[in-house]
């Protein structure tokens, strides 16, 4: 272990050393903004640089007047005319095995301080998307262990779901729940943009020893800047691309994607891009799905990372642009409503709102119809709730009415799922057919066993 460490820091350090040595000068600087004048030809956008010998930054835009660079820190103590020098290095990583059970900053650089093994193998962080020809299909379903989810929103191998959420309504519990129980080889997770205070709450209270040993944990807190918010979930795709590489079946769980989004806009309303719809810039939606497709099945011979992104809605307005495109872009979405966690009710699931891409086939036919019959029962109950609230519906003027109403008080308490109870999908599913005949809904053995039509697709 010892020959390993010490190989691995001496290769290292030989891909640190500079190739060539081109340096330009400060020309201005303003707000975030750096002009940075004399890299030539050489300079790349994207390509990284140091500033006077102490602060990194990105090349975000490029004229002829010269290269506008943004910081990875800040520009404190930086003058105009100080060297500008071009790095040969743009954020690769050479991820290894030993990776897993550390907690990481947006470079890959260990929070402990303690070395860290690298591996033969460069990762762009930001790297290109897999030819979609070559991809598997999504694969079996994954066990999660929160009752909501497996019933009615299943969740495959290589499938993308998104969390969308207003603040406060219960998405980092939920993402802790998933991380904790979810049946996966290995867990990367992204924490971008969160509050310091609550990193360590989250690796010590929400994920606690048995979950940090499997996990991969990397960490850009709200006051860094963009580039190292946007740079966060960059690194963590690249760490579960690597392990996908292995073999491994990979959860990757991003939180959140807003963040990396308000990132990008401050980076592209730094380099100059004009403002579109609520301020976003068009590189945010360019951006998205060069993030979001790169999660998802594998290659013959890969192992699949499947994806849990958080999206924090802006006003819970679950139409705004952020949330509306990142909705196209993944396979099913989650929807965490705020009048149900101001109820009592965690996870507060929308049942009716939230859709998985993965039924009908994730689903045995059995357990289609229990499904179906449950979401059934709970539209009929939601749209007559303003009328029994106020007394405009009495009871026995609908027999279907009623039982879809008594189903709904008892799949009320079904849904509640505290933060460390897990459930397998076979008893969700038993318990929710009790349920339904015990509030007068039966299925009949023809239903169960797909003599009934049933829905046969989800919605796009």
């Amino acid at each position: 272990m010892i020959e390993h460490t010490a190989f691995s820091t001496l290769r290292a350090n030989l891909r640190g050393l500079q190739v060539t040595d081109l340096c330009g000068r400060v020309q201005s600087l303003g707000g975030l903004g750096l002009l940075a004048a004399g890299l030539g030809a050489e300079a790349r956008l994207g390509a990284h640089v140091e500033v006077a010998g102490k602060t990194r930054g990105e090349i975000v835009a490029l004229d002829r007047g010269g290269a506008s660079v943004l910081p990875f820190g800040t520009w404190d103590g930086i003058a105009v005319n100080d060297e500008v020098r071009l790095l040969g290095t743009d954020g690769t990583l050479y991820p290894d095995p030993s990776w897993v059970g550390r907690t990481l900053d947006a470079f890959g650089t260990p929070l402990d301080g303690a070395a860290l093994p690298q591996g033969p193998r460069a990762y762009p962080a930001r790297a290109t998307p897999p030819n979609a020809f070559q991809r598997r299909q999504t694969g079996a379903k994954l066990e999660s262990g929160i009752k909501a989810i497996d019933v009615f929103v299943p969740l495959c191998r290589g499938q993308r779901l998104g969390v969308f959420a207003g603040s406060g309504v219960g998405k980092s519990t939920l993402m802790a729940m998933f991380a904790r129980q979810i049946n996966a080889d290995v867990i990367v997770i992204g924490l971008v943009g969160e509050r310091g205070r609550e990193v360590q709450d989250f690796i010590t209270r929400d994920l606690g020893p048995e979950g940090m040993a499997r996990t991969v944990l990397v960490v850009a807190t709200s006051d860094q800047p963009p580039l190292t918010r946007r740079q966060a979930a960059w690194t963590a795709t690249a760490i579960a691309e690597y392990l996908r590489d292995q073999g491994r079946q990979v959860l990757l769980m991003i939180d959140s994607v807003t963040r990396f989004a308000m990132a990008q806009r401050e980076i592209g309303l730094s380099a100059g891009e004009p403002p579109t719809t609520r301020g976003y810039t068009p590189t945010v939606f360019a951006e998205l799905p060069r993030l979001l497709e790169r999660s998802g099945p594998g290659q013959s011979g890969q192992g699949d990372i499947t994806a849990i992104y958080t999206i924090l809605v802006d006003g819970d307005d679950h139409n705004e642009p952020i949330a509306d495109t990142v909705r196209g872009i993944l396979d099913g979405h989650v929807i965490l409503d705020r009048q149900i966690a101001e109820t009592g009710r965690y996870p507060a699931i929308d049942v009716a709102k939230s859709v998985s891409r993965a039924l009908p086939h994730c689903h045995t036919t059995a357990e289609l119809a229990i499904m179906t019959a449950a979401r059934r029962a709970l539209s009929t109950a939601a749209n007559v709730e303003d009328l029994v609230r106020i007394g405009a519906y009495r009871a026995g003027s609908d027999p279907a009415t009623d039982a879809a109403i008594r189903f709904a008080t008892l799949a009320d308490s079904f849904l509640q799922q505290g933060r460390t109870d897990r459930q397998g999908s076979e008893i969700s599913f038993a318990t929710l057919y009790g349920l339904l005949t015990e509030s007068g809904l039966p299925l009949s053995p023809e239903e169960l066993s797909g003599g009934q039509e049933t829905a046969d697709h989800a919605p796009d």
